[in-house]
C-alpha cells in the first residue's frame, strides 16, 4: 500500500551534493515526490511502499555524501500525495530561518584526477571543483546557498557547465562554484620589472604562461603574493635561507615561525616525522597546518622556524596550489606560505588592496578574479600522541596511555563556521571574544557559530574585519542578538564594541571573567550541561581578574553559573607593565623581588640589563610604581626562561616559553618543587632550585624539563587537594599555556593516573581563540535561568 512521508533535515546539507544524493536514492527505491533546499535546511516529500520508504530513510542517514552532516531528521507519516515522479525543486527562502554552512574544502581526488588528465576539458584549470570540494564559506554572501548569492554570480556558466549543473546524476549538480576555462575565473601574474617616469611598469602574463613564470620566479628566490581561497599568501622557497630572511625583513616578522606547503606526503616525510594521525590530518578535507617534528636531515631553512623543533606544514588544498607546487627538478621542495599581510594586519583579500598593501612585500602577484567575500586564514592544529613518558615520585620513567587528540591552535579555514552544539537551546546572542587571537561567537538554538580567526584587535583594520564579520554572521545565520557577552577587561576593543553596541541597541550585557570563559569553553565543547562543577585549571598570559589584578595561574571551581577561585599562583609584580611582557628579564627581576630572592649578578637576566636599568627597576618595585600584580603562569614561564638564559627579550607572544619548551629533555625524571599555603601556590622553591642549577652549570635541557615536570606535579597535587575539598573528580584544562605539549601531556598522564576525568580542547583552541564560545555558553545559561 502506498503512503507518504514528510521529512525535514538540518545540518550541513546544502552545497554538498545532498539533493542529488536524495534524488538518486529515491530513484533506487522507486519513490515519487520532491526535495528542496530552504533557509531552514532540506525538505523532502516522498510517496511509496512502506518497505521502500523505511529503507529510504535508513539509507538517507547511512549513505551521506562526503561533506554532509546531519544534525536532525524529522520524519512524519502522511497519506500519499499522488506524485508522478521525483524531482528537485528550486530553493525557497524561509523568513527568519537559518542553517549551518559548510566550511571551505580541499580539492577532491576526482577533481584532482580530472585536472591532471590532458583529455579532460578542465585540464590544468586552477578553479576545478564539484559538490564534494571547493570554496564554500569564503564565497557565500547569503542563504539559501545558491549561485546568485555567492561571488560566483559574476561568472555566467557556459552550455557545458550548465548541463552538468542541472543534471541530478552529475557530480557537479548544483555545485555553485562550477566553472571551466571557457566561463570561469582566470589567473594571471603581475610583475613590476622597471620604473618609467616615476611609475612601475606592469608586466602581465595570463593563465598557464603566468603560472609557469610564477614558478620560475619562486625557483629564482623571489617572493610572490599568491591569491588563494580565503586571502593572499606570501610565498617563497622554504629551503633558501636568504630569501626567507628577506621575507622576515619585509614582513616585520623577526622570529615567529612561518608555515610551509609541500607538494605531497612523501615530501613531507623527507622533512618531518609524521604519525598516522598527523597523516590523516594533513590529508583531511580541512587541510590544516599541522605542527610536525622536524627531521635533523631536513633542508628546510632554519629561518622558517628559528629555535624550534617543529615545522607547521600543510599540503595543497586548492587546484592552484597543486599546479603551483607541481614537483620538478629545479623547483623548491617546499614553499613558505604565510599570510599576505604586514605583521599584525588582517590578511589581504582584494586585488586592489593587495597591490597597495603588499607592494613592498612581494616581487610579483599571482592573481585571480574570483572575489573573496570572507577573509579566512589557515587553521593550525597539533596531535597529542598516544603515549607520554612521565616521571613518577620514585624518579623512574613510566609510560601512560593517552587517547589520541586533535588539538586546535587556530580554528579557521576548513573548520569555520561549522557550529559547536551547546547542551541546551539558548536565546540569540553575540559573544565578542578577547583582544588577542580574537574570534566572536553567535548563537541560534543550540548552535554556537564560532567565527573564523580574526586576529589581534590592535589596529583599525582588524577592528573593521571584526565588525564586518559580525554583520555577515548575523545576516547569514539570521541572528538579532538579544544580549551581548564580553570580557571583563574594560579596555579591550572587543569589550568596548560590545558595550557601545549594547547601549545603542538597549541590550543587556554579560561581562564574563576571562578564565571562567576559558573553562566554560571546554565544558561547552564536551556537552557538559552545568549541573555540576569541574575543577578548572586556567593557565595563560593575561586575563583581567575580579580584583583588578592580572590573572593567569588559576584553579577555579566552575560551572556556567559562576566560579570560585579556589587556588592561584602567588602574585608577583611586572615592572613596567606591558614592557615586562616584551622583556622577560624585567619579569624575572619582578619575580625575584616578590619571592625575596637575591639578584645574583651571575644570572643571565643581568646581562640584558645595565646597572642603571636594574637600579630603575628596583626603585619601581620598591615603590610599586607601574608594576601591576600578576598571577600569570605565562609570565612565570617568561621569568623562568629568562633566568635559565633562554631569552631576555621577545618579539612575539610566548616566544620565551615556546623556546624553553623546545629545549626540554624528555627523558629527564627530576622536577622542581612548588609549595602551597592555603589557596596560594608559591613558585619560590622551584625558582630557588632553578637558579641553583643555572649557577651550577646544569644543561638547559635538564633545567627546562625539571621546570615542566614540577608544574605538572603541582597541578596534580592541587587538583587532588581540591578534589578532596569539593568532592569533584572532573578537571578541565584551558588557556594558552596548555598549548605547551610537554606540559599538557605530562599533566594529562598524571591526572588520569589519579582517576580524574580530564577535559581538554579538541574543537576550539585552548588560547583566546576559543574564549568567545565560553562567553556565549555562560551568557546563554544565565539568560535561560533568568527567564
Amino acid at each position: 500500500m502506498t503512503q507518504g512521508l514528510s521529512i525535514h533535515i538540518t545540518g550541513i546539507v546544502q552545497g554538498v551534493g545532498f539533493r542529488p544524493f536524495v534524488y538518486n536514492l529515491a530513484q533506487r527505491y522507486r519513490l515519487t515526490g520532491w526535495v528542496r533546499n530552504t533557509s531552514a535546511g532540506v525538505d523532502i516529500e516522498v510517496d511509496g511502499e512502506k518497505v521502500q520508504l523505511r529503507d529510504f530513510v535508513e539509507h538517507l542517514k547511512a549513505e551521506l555524501p562526503p561533506l554532509a552532516r546531519l544534525d536532525s531528521i524529522s520524519v512524519t507519516e502522511r497519506p500519499a500525495s499522488g506524485f508522478e515522479q521525483f524531482e528537485i525543486l528550486h530553493s525557497e527562502a524561509v523568513e527568519g530561518a537559518f542553517q549551518p554552512i559548510s566550511p571551505d574544502v580541499s580539492i577532491c581526488p576526482d577533481c584532482l584526477r580530472e585536472m591532471n588528465d590532458p583529455h579532460d576539458r578542465r585540464y590544468r584549470y586552477p578553479f576545478i571543483n564539484c559538490t564534494n570540494c571547493g570554496p564554500r564559506f569564503t564565497i557565500i554572501q547569503d542563504i539559501p546557498y545558491d549561485r546568485p548569492k555567492t561571488t560566483m554570480s559574476a561568472f555566467e556558466m557556459c552550455q557545458e557547465c550548465r548541463a552538468e549543473y542541472e543534471d541530478p546524476a552529475n557530480r557537479r549538480f548544483h555545485a555553485q562554484p562550477v566553472a571551466c576555462p571557457k566561463c570561469g575565473p582566470k589567473i594571471w601574474l603581475e610583475e613590476f620589472p622597471t620604473v618609467q617616469n616615476g611609475k612601475r611598469a606592469v608586466l602581465i602574463n595570463v593563465g598557464e604562461d603566468g603560472l609557469q613564470r610564477a614558478r620560475r620566479r619562486l625557483a629564482e628566490g623571489k617572493i610572490l603574493a599568491v591569491k588563494g581561497l580565503g586571502g593572499f599568501h606570501l610565498a617563497c622557497d622554504a629551503t633558501n635561507p636568504v630569501v626567507v630572511a628577506e621575507l622576515r625583513r619585509r614582513k616585520l616578522r623577526v622570529d615567529k615561525p612561518f608555515a610551509v606547503m609541500m607538494a605531497d606526503l612523501p615530501t613531507v616525510r623527507r622533512h618531518c616525522h609524521v604519525s598516522e594521525a598527523e597523516r590523516a590530518l594533513l590529508q583531511s578535507p580541512e587541510r590544516p597546518i599541522v605542527l610536525l617534528r622536524r627531521r635533523s636531515t631536513s633542508k628546510i631553512a632554519r629561518e622558517v622556524a628559528p629555535r624550534q623543533r617543529t615545522i607547521g606544514v600543510m599540503l595543497p588544498y586548492t587546484p592552484l596550489h597543486y599546479l603551483l607546487l607541481q614537483r620538478a627538478k629545479d623547483f623548491p621542495e617546499a614553499l613558505v606560505m604565510t599570510s599576505g599581510n604586514l605583521s599584525e594586519e588582517p590578511i589581504c583579500t582584494d586585488n586592489v588592496e593587495a597591490r597597495t598593501r603588499l607592494a613592498d612585500l612581494a616581487d610579483a602577484f599571482l592573481m585571480h578574479d574570483r572575489d573573496i567575500h570572507v577573509r579566512t586564514d589557515d587553521s593550525v592544529v597539533r596531535v597529542i600522541s598516544h603515549q607520554s613518558s612521565v616521571p613518577d615520585t620514585n624518579k623512574t620513567l613510566i609510560t601512560d596511555y593517552l587517547s589520541l587528540k586533535t588539538y586546535p591552535l587556530r580554528r579557521s579555514r576548513g573548520y569555520a563556521p561549522f557550529p559547536i552544539h551547546l547542551p541546551w537551546n539558548v536565546p540569540p546572542l553575540l559573544a565578542a571574544g578577547a583582544e588577542l587571537k580574537n574570534t566572536f561567537c553567535i548563537t541560534n538554538g543550540n548552535y554556537a557559530f564560532l567565527s573564523h580567526h580574526i586576529g589581534d584587535l590592535e589596529n583599525y583594520e582588524t577592528l573593521q574585519s571584526f565588525e564586518q564579520g559580525i554583520a555577515h554572521f548575523e545576516k547569514l545565520f539570521r541572528v538579532k542578538p538579544q544580549a551581548i557577552a564580553c570580557d571583563l577587561h574594560p579596555n579591550y576593543l572587543a569589550t568596548r564594541y560590545a558595550l557601545e553596541r549594547a547601549e545603542r541597541e538597549n541590550l543587556p550585557t554579560f561581562k564574563i571573567q576571562h578564565h571562567h570563559a576559558h573553562i566554560a569553553a571546554v565544558m561547552a565543547e564536551h556537552g557538559l550541561d552545568g549541573s555540576h562543577p569541574v575543577i578548572g585549571v586556567s593557565f595563560d598570559g593575561t586575563g583581567y581578574g575580579t580584583d583588578g589584578n592580572i590573572w593567569g595561574g588559576e584553579f577555579l571551581i566552575a560551572d556556567y553559573a559562576g566560579f570560585e577561585r579556589a587556588a592561584h599562583l602567588e602574585y608577583f609584580p611586572l615592572p613596567g607593565g606591558d614592557a615586562a611582557t616584551r622583556r622577560p628579564s624585567r619579569t624575572a627581576l619582578g619575580l625575584l623581588h616578590a619571592l625575596g630572592l637575591d639578584w645574583d649578578d651571575a644570572l643571565p637576566t643581568h646581562t640584558d640589563l645595565c646597572y642603571e636599568d636594574r637600579t630603575a627597576i628596583w626603585a619601581q618595585l620598591q615603590h610599586r610604581l607601574n608594576s601591576p600584580l600578576t598571577s600569570s603562569m605565562g609570565r612565570l614561564f617568561d621569568a623562568a626562561a629568562a633566568l635559565a638564559g633562554v631569552r631576555q627579550q621577545v618579539n612575539y607572544e610566548a616566544q620565551a616559553a615556546i623556546e624553553f619548551e623546545a629545549l626540554a629533555d624528555p627523558e629527564e625524571p627530576d622536577c622542581y618543587q612548588f609549595a602551597s599555603h592555603s589557596s596560594l601556590i608559591t613558585p619560590r622553591p622551584a625558582i630557588e632550585q632553578l637558579i641553583a642549577d643555572v649557577l651550577a652549570g646544569v644543561p638547559l635541557p635538564k633545567i627546562s624539563a625539571r621546570f615542566h615536570n614540577g608544574l605538572a606535579e603541582m597541578v596534580k597535587t592541587t587538583c587532588l587537594r581540591l578534589s578532596d575539598q569539593y568532592d569533584i573528580a572532573e578537571v578541565a584544562l584551558s588557556g594558552g599555556v596548555w598549548q605547551n605539549m610537554l606540559l599538557l601531556r605530562r599533566t594529562l598522564a598524571l591526572l588520569e593516573r589519579e582517576g580524574f576525568t580530564v577535559y581538554i580542547h579538541s574543537q576550539v583552541p585552548a588560547n583566546d581563540g576559543g574564549l568567545s564560545l565560553g562567553q556565549a555558553a555562560i551568557a546563554g545559561y544565565r539568560l535561560n535561568t533568568q527567564s
